[in-house]
């Protein structure tokens, strides 16, 4: 294959070409990231047939998942990335033994005390949906100490996400940091869910390297070897790279979209390694991947990252890296119209 050709099996597996409907999109895509709520929504509506935003939010739930970070993804899809120990700890609330978390130097909670607080925390989600304070103050009345709550709500998850991952709650599809109560599932075995999620990322995410998935996964290459041997993938080489890819059906006899806006933590730059994107030049990398770990919003135009946007108060600003014609952002001012429509204005840097 050619390059070109790999970009337009890319746009068009990830739904940037032909868009389709919500559920479709978060099936195939693993579902979206989310640290930032923002932009997981609009990485759905550049994708989704259906956008409606009184209902995106239907039918989504928000947890940790692909890399361990917080992804909105759909419903039944818990039991694929809410694994529960292969379902022995699914709803368990037993702290016993080694966790990555009790063996951290400040760890405070003694098993006994983190299931007495779980149990707190569940009974008032029970009522309603609460916030990470509301919470804290929850657990503070019921007589947790600051080192407690240190670890409960540790910033990188703690025992809250310990709660998550093992199937009793959920964060709130929001961007403002709550949780409820998790819906029942039934846990499926991790390496058959791992599977399964290879199967997605090869059909709706490849052509893809080895080296990609070992990136979009945090895998190793014998894991992702693993995995290929046991899928029906097919294989294309282009510039010493070899890439594979799982047959979906579809047709690539679209052009590239003439000019796109990526979402911050888009997965269209997240599937693949961003060492080797067909998308954007090494010497632009840090302008989109920073150093303090963000993926920034990303303009593309012809199929290549050709600057960044941020969009606030109902007015856009774009930040290019390399000089454009005023015929360009004639071209790019018309795309963003289409999108959005309450732009005031629109400004240019360079």
């Amino acid at each position: 294959m050619m390059i070109e050709e790999l970009k337009i099996r890319q746009l068009t597996n990830q739904h940037l070409i032909r868009p389709t409907d919500k559920m479709t999109v978060l099936h195939d895509l693993c579902g979206i990231q989310a640290q930032f709520m923002v932009n997981a929504m609009h990485s759905l509506k550049i994708r989704c047939s259906d956008y409606d935003e009184d209902t995106i939010k239907n039918g989504l739930v928000k947890n940790w998942t692909v890399r361990g970070t917080i992804h909105v993804f759909a419903e039944d899809d818990l039991p694929l990335f809410i694994h529960c120990n292969n379902g022995q700890d699914y709803l368990c609330n037993d702290w016993r033994g080694y966790t990555f978390w009790n063996q951290r130097d400040k760890w405070a909670l003694t098993p006994e005390r983190q299931a007495y607080f779980a149990n707190v925390i569940l009974e008032a989600l029970n009522c309603s949906e609460l916030t990470r304070e509301e919470l804290k103050e929850t657990c503070r009345q019921n007589g947790m100490t600051e080192p407690e709550e240190n670890s409960m709500f540790d910033q990188w998850g703690g025992g809250v996400r310990e709660m998550c991952e093992r199937g009793f709650i959920n964060y709130v599809v929001q961007e403002k940091k709550a949780f409820c109560l998790s819906p029942a599932f039934t846990p499926i075995p991790e390496q058959e869910a791992k599977l399964e999620m290879a199967r997605r990322y090869f059909t709706h995410m490849g052509p893809s390297t080895i080296h990609d998935a070992m990136y979009y996964f945090h895998a190793t290459a014998a894991q992702v070897k693993d995995w290929l041997s046991k899928l029906p993938v097919s294989t294309a080489e282009c510039e010493g790279k070899t890439y594979y890819y799982i047959d979906n059906n579809q047709t690539y006899d679209q052009e590239i979209p003439k000019c796109l806006f990526l979402a911050g933590f888009d997965q269209l730059l997240l599937a693949h390694e961003k060492k080797e994107s067909l998308f954007l030049s090494q010497e632009n990398m840090r302008a989109i991947f920073n150093l303090a770990g963000i993926v920034m919003p990303a303009l593309m135009f012809d199929g290549e990252v050709v600057g960044k946007w941020k969009k606030k108060n109902k007015k856009l600003s774009v930040t290019m890296f390399k000089t454009v014609t005023q015929q360009e952002k004639n071209i790019v001012a018309d795309f963003a119209g289409a999108l959005w429509n309450d732009i005031t204005s629109i400004r240019f840097d360079e």
